[in-house]
Order: structure tokens, then C-alpha cells, then sequence
């Protein structure tokens, strides 16, 4: 675990991720194996959460939150991260409340902010769709208005906290001809909503504790007012603002499990011998270890420089694509070498170091394909 001095800490910070910690420790990673099994966690984890006002940290106090800023939130993602927790859908969560927080209607956050800060409502939000994933203007899933709502029709696939989500923040087509000027989100909450079904929990290579659905919408109605911002045509806007917070925290969760691989491998590798003396004797695991180090020490003064620039409200797109790039490919190079010098243990589920590498993959695919931050990057050359 990293121990170098952050310029976004101060002393109530580090006290703030003491209680984080004792949290994450007692309710989140003893309950991984059963998680696993049964494909999503407990929702008594979300209310619980809740009244330590972990959810959105970063949220004001007047709609709920507990009116911090994004270190609060740093470090719960990180705290996640050193624990090797891939199950707790906490930043799926986060970001459809500041969807709502930075972009929706003061009625929508008086009535929604409250609770999913209390762990009443848990969020998610639906992009993904069986044939449109980062190409948003491929959405298919209309939204039509009928009088004082909508009517939603189509299907998403891949969506975190499908399964236990009381407010999905929904991509759709408001008008299937204007491109990205037709998208829109609405609000969908899902209890007692006719037409709305959740299909199965899928089969993931990793992060199975994470429940991950398909939706189907089938003439669901939702009130007009549950328009986010009021204003139609307006979605893909809201989504691209909202980009660099999402992709900052896939970052700062992959820095974490980074440090966490590399600390239980030098362990490993100070306990385990092969020819008479301890791996880390030997000059290539000493190499290999000090190449993954410098790159994860320099890694870290990025994320950090990064997450004072989000606290400043100066983190742009280019440099959130950055970091999402260069973090997410950096943890499954660090996974792969890390899991290398376990030798066969490092192919059986009972060693962290083995879920850890199953986990990482999707980090280069979720909240934007490493393809697809290269092309943003490259936009402004």
C-alpha cells in the first residue's frame, strides 16, 4: 500500500479514511467469497454505508450528502482497491448521482440526492446496449413522449447494479434523428414499474460479486418530470461532462489494486524459495519487481496531481482519458508479471493475486475502451 504523503491529504482526511477502512474491513471484504456465489452483494451494505455517509461524500449536505469533496471520494475507491474489492457498485452509484447533482432539476435532487445518499435507492446507469456500447449515437432504446411521460422501449446489456437498482439513470433516443442531439436521459425507478425486467445476472470472467445485468424496457412509463434537466436532446452532453469524474475514479481504483499486487508479490516473493534462496534474491524477479515499481511511483504522482485537479474543479477530459488509459493498461501488465512469479499458485482462486488479474481485464473496456481514450487523446494533438 502506498504510505507517501498525498497534497490533497490533510490530518481530517487521514482520519476520514480510518473509519473508511474499519468500514471496508469488517463489512465488505470478509463477505467476498459469498458475494462471488451468489453474483451480487447484500443490500443491508448499502444502508450501512449510507449512515456512515460514505456514498457521496462529495455531495452537499443540503441534498443528503456529507457536503465533502472528491478526496473523500478518492478515498473511498482507493480504500476498495487495497482491500480487492471489485463487488460494491459504490462508483456506478456516485456517478449517477452527480448526473443528477450536476445536471438534473432541483425537484430531482431534492427527491432523489436524499436517498441514494442513505443507501434507500441505489443507482445505475444504463448506456450499454447489445449493439451500441462506447458509440453512444447508436443508442436504439427509445424514450417517446406521451403527454405527461414517456414511454421507454428497448434493452441494455452490461450494467452494473442491475440487479439491486431502485434508480437507473437511462440512455435513450428522444429523436432518432438528430444524431447526438436525440439522446436523452431519464430517470427510471424501478420499483412498481410495469414493463421493466431484469434479466439474468451474467457470467463474468471476473468481478463476480458485482451484479451485472441485462434490462428490458417494454412500454415502461415515466413521468416527463423524470427528463434529467428538463430539456430534451441534451444527453450526450450530460454524459460527456461527466466523463473525467467517472474516469478518474477507474483510475484511482486500478492505482490502488496496482499497489496491492505489488505489495502481496514482494511478500511472496521474500517467502518463496527456489534453488535454495528467496525469489527476491534473484536477479530477475528484483528487475521485473523494480520496473513495476518505478512505473507504479510515477502512476501515483499522476493520479494524485489528477485528483487535486478534480478537487479544483480543473480536471479536463483529455487528461481523465490519461489517466483511464495508462492506469487501466498499467494494472493488467502489473497482474500479469505479479502473477508470474506465484508460479502455479497463481493459477488457483485461493490466492488474491489470482482474482486481482481476473478482475483487472474489463478495466480496459468499461468506462471507455482503451481504443476509444486514444482516440480522445488524439483529438487534441
Amino acid at each position: 500500500m502506498n504510505t507517501a504523503k498525498k497534497r490533497w491529504m490533510d490530518a481530517d482526511l487521514e482520519f476520514y479514511r480510518d473509519t473508511v477502512r474499519r468500514f471496508v474491513q469488517k463489512e465488505i471484504a470478509p463477505h467476498a467469497e459469498k458475494w462471488a456465489k451468489q453474483q451480487h452483494i447484500d443490500r443491508e451494505v448499502w444502508l450501512k454505508a449510507g449512515e456512515l455517509g460514505l456514498l457521496l461524500a462529495d455531495v452537499p449536505d443540503d441534498y443528503g450528502g456529507s457536503g465533502g469533496n472528491y478526496a473523500h471520494m478518492a478515498i473511498l475507491f482507493e480504500e476498495l482497491g487495497y482491500a480487492g474489492d471489485r463487488a460494491f457498485g459504490a462508483h456506478v452509484h456516485a456517478i449517477a448521482a452527480h448526473y443528477i447533482l450536476n445536471l438534473g432539476t432541483e425537484e430531482q435532487k431534492q427527491k432523489y440526492l436524499p436517498k441514494l445518499a442513505s443507501g434507500e435507492m441505489i443507482g445505475a446507469i444504463a448506456m450499454s446496449e447489445p449493439n451500441a456500447g462506447s458509440d453512444l449515437q447508436g443508442t436504439r432504446t427509445r424514450a417517446v413522449r406521451d403527454g405527461d411521460e414517456y414511454v421507454i422501449n428497448g434493452s441494455k446489456i452490461f450494467i452494473s447494479n442491475g440487479y439491486l437498482a431502485d434508480l437507473i439513470v437511462v440512455v435513450t433516443k428522444t429523436d432518432p434523428e438528430a444524431g447526438s442531439k436525440g439522446v436523452s436521459l431519464m430517470l427510471l425507478e424501478t420499483k412498481n414499474a410495469p414493463g421493466f425486467k431484469v434479466g439474468r445476472i451474467l457470467e463474468k470472467l471476473g468481478q463476480k460479486g458485482q451484479d451485472t445485468c441485462e434490462l428490458f424496457f417494454d412500454d415502461v412509463r415515466v413521468p416527463a418530470a423524470n427528463l434529467l434537466g428538463g430539456v430534451e436532446g441534451k444527453g450526450f452532453y450530460h454524459l460527456m461532462s461527466e466523463l473525467p469524474y467517472e474516469r478518474l475514479m477507474l483510475g484511482i481504483g486500478a492505482m490502488a489494486i496496482i499497489e496491492r499486487a505489488l505489495d502481496l508479490t514482494v511478500t511472496y516473493t521474500k517467502e518463496r524459495k527456489a534453488f535454495g534462496k528467496p525469489l527476491l534474491e534473484m536477479q530477475n524477479t528484483r528487475f521485473v519487481l523494480a520496473n513495476l515499481k518505478a512505473q507504479a511511483v510515477m502512476a501515483r504522482a499522476f493520479v494524485d496531481e489528477c485528483i487535486q485537479r478534480m478537487i479544483d474543479g480543473e480536471l479536463d477530459t483529455v487528461t481523465a482519458s490519461i489517466v483511464k488509459l495508462n492506469l487501466s493498461e498499467l494494472e493488467c501488465q502489473v497482474m500479469d508479471q505479479c502473477l508470474q512469479f506465484f508460479g502455479g499458485y497463481g493459477y488457483m482462486l485461493e490466492y488474491p493475486i489470482t482474482q486481482m488479474y481476473a478482475d483487472a481485464r474489463v478495466q480496459r473496456i468499461y468506462g471507455g475502451t482503451s481504443e476509444i481514450m486514444k482516440e480522445i487523446i488524439a483529438r487534441s494533438l
